[in-house]
């Protein structure tokens, strides 16, 4: 089974790692309703995707 030879310095992990990063999720706007939701997905409000009806969302009123 192959072992390192030498450590790994601190830099070097650090070079390494230092493209880990979080991104911020991008966000359009629904063609039906304005809200905002993520690219390619149906709205999560209205139920649309690609000016079509995909889901029924059922609202229960208090």
């Amino acid at each position: 089974m192959p072992v390192p030879k030498k450590r790994t310095g601190q830099s070097d992990q650090g070079h390494r790692r230092s493209n880990w990063r979080a991104t911020v999720p991008t966000l359009t706007r629904c063609s039906n309703c304005g809200d905002m939701r993520l690219p390619h997905h149906m709205c999560t409000s209205c139920g649309y995707y690609k000016g079509k009806l995909v889901s029924e969302r059922i609202v229960v009123e208090e």
